[in-house]
């Protein structure tokens, strides 16, 4: 199972609260360029969160596997395309 740390916790939160104030934005009818703005904040955010959640698991699974005297190449290639896939 994997662990998450609390700045990744801590990051989730912060977007949550980004996405409620661009909901509040939409209902007070703000320019669009603002929303869009505070949208791209938000999706930027979140591609900062998925790369630090994959680099950390990275790290652990490299670590594991060296430990049992395992090629990490794998791991290495199956991480980039799961970035790659995200975006």
């Amino acid at each position: 199972m994997t662990e998450y740390d609390d700045s990744v916790m801590r990051r989730l939160k912060r977007m949550e609260g980004q996405i409620r104030g661009i909901a509040k934005m939409m209902e007070e009818g703000k320019d669009c360029k603002e929303v869009v703005a505070q949208l791209s904040a938000v999706r930027s955010a979140a591609d900062k969160a998925m790369a630090y959640i994959v680099a950390v698991n990275l790290e652990q699974c490299i670590v594991e596997e060296k430990a049992q005297g395992q090629d990490t190449g794998r791991l290495v290639k199956e991480a980039v395309e799961l970035l790659v896939k995200s975006r």
